[in-house]
């Protein structure tokens, strides 16, 4: 049996290897338990990212472990979607009847669904002897992915700049603005997308006044509703959607991130009038909603769906929110956020806040340049929050 690599050997193999698409922290995680990760130094962290808001269940969880151990010995890993598979109606099933929709279409990734999203929007409108109504109204500050279609939509320059020609068709209004969004809309538009909260944005949650607006100028322009829950949703915001708070129903909503605790899964959720559009051979996917991954996402779904476990998300998230509000730092500029989805709004650049942090046993993330996100396994508890808030109030005290 070989020596296990330290953080070094690894990260030097890494940069041999790999592509350098990723700027990583400078050490590789080997093992996690609940809330923390440890290194491969042995150092342990308490973890404020969940892989980028996917692990909801944290690290180990028994359930999910025995329903991912059950589906590697039934030897039905993978059988491509020709054929049909109890954990994929399953799965579906429990969606559905967790949601406004009525059908389900799984991908292998968020931005692999908003890409199909928008294939059923144009779809849609074509299938009405429409193919001219086209056109996708997006937001600023939104991020719906880096493939050509989803990065069409996520209005950044330098995302985009380099990989002109983008997808044509798309129309940018404001965020939070009805004015704007109701000169986007028009009679071409076949979708509009948001996010009810902007993740990469910086958080920014979208005003129930804002949602409602565009429910009534879809309806009235005859375009489709996107609500791209990929990150904010399945419990993130203290509802199983974050649609909920408003009380708005899309007619698609995209979900991925934590939908299979860590397992690469996506799901298009819509109307039957939606789905009715689309006909076999018209988009598909080899991979997605095969019998391993549908069989985890079935258990975080039960699980993050329980009023207890979504109250838990609303109380240590509103503790999280009033306990970074007491941070007495002229660094700290904003706090704001829904549930587990909090931002910290600094005067200064938030990676140098986050640097600090491995130092210090934290895992954080940023949201734009100078605002971290508070993402973490819903399973945290307020007393995470007290390490977390101490551990931050030194890091800045020793930055002013």
């Amino acid at each position: 049996m070989g020596e296990i690599p330290n953080n070094q050997q690894i990260i030097e193999q890494e940069h041999l290897y790999l592509a350098q698409t990723y700027k990583r922290a400078p050490f590789a995680l080997m093992h996690g338990e609940g809330v923390r990760l440890f290194d491969a130094d042995g150092k342990t962290y308490l973890d404020w990212v969940a892989g980028i808001a996917v692990n909801a269940l944290g690290y180990g969880d028994p359930e999910l472990t025995q329903a991912i151990k059950q589906g590697v010995t039934s030897g039905l890993i993978h059988v491509s979607n020709l054929y049909h598979t109890a954990p994929q109606v399953e799965l579906a099933r429990m969606l559905v009847e967790s949601s406004f929709a009525d059908r389900v279409f799984f991908t292998n990734s968020g931005t692999e669904a908003n890409e199909g999203a928008i294939k059923f929007a144009r779809k849609a409108a074509y299938e009405k002897g429409r193919p001219d109504k086209h056109q996708i109204v997006c937001f600023s500050g939104a991020f719906h992915g880096r493939t050509m279609g989803s990065l069409a939509l996520t209005p950044r320059e330098k995302y985009q700049q380099p990989f002109q020609p983008l997808m044509p068709g798309v129309v940018l209004a404001e965020f939070n603005d009805l004015d704007s969004a109701a000169a986007a809309i028009g009679d071409r538009t076949a979708a509009v997308i948001i996010e009810p909260v902007q993740g990469e944005g910086g958080i920014h949650v979208a005003t129930d006044e804002f949602l409602r607006g565009l429910r009534d100028l879809c309806d009235r322009h005859d375009a489709l509703l996107i609500f791209d829950e990929i990150q904010c949703g399945m419990g993130r915001t203290g509802t199983l959607w974050a649609y909920e708070h408003s009380g708005v129903s899309p007619d698609v909503l995209t979900a991925a991130k934590p939908l299979a605790g860590g397992l690469p899964i996506g799901a298009i959720l819509m109307t039957e009038a939606v789905a009715a559009a689309m006909h076999p051979g018209e988009h598909g996917t080899t991979f997605a909603g095969g019998p391993l991954v549908t069989r985890a996402a079935q258990v975080v779904l039960k699980r993050v769906n329980q009023p207890g476990f979504l109250q838990n998300v609303r109380e240590v998230g509103a503790y999280l929110v009033e306990r970074l509000s007491e941070i007495n730092s002229p660094l700290v500029k904003d706090v704001r956020g829904r549930g587990l989805m909090v931002g910290l709004e600094l005067t200064i650049d938030a990676a140098a806040v986050i640097e600090a942090g491995y130092e210090h046993g934290l895992i954080l993330v940023n949201a734009g340049p100078n605002v971290i996100r508070f993402v973490p396994p819903l399973i945290v508890e307020k007393k995470h929050v007290d390490e977390l808030v101490d551990k931050l109030t030194a890091i800045l005290a020793g930055m002013v």
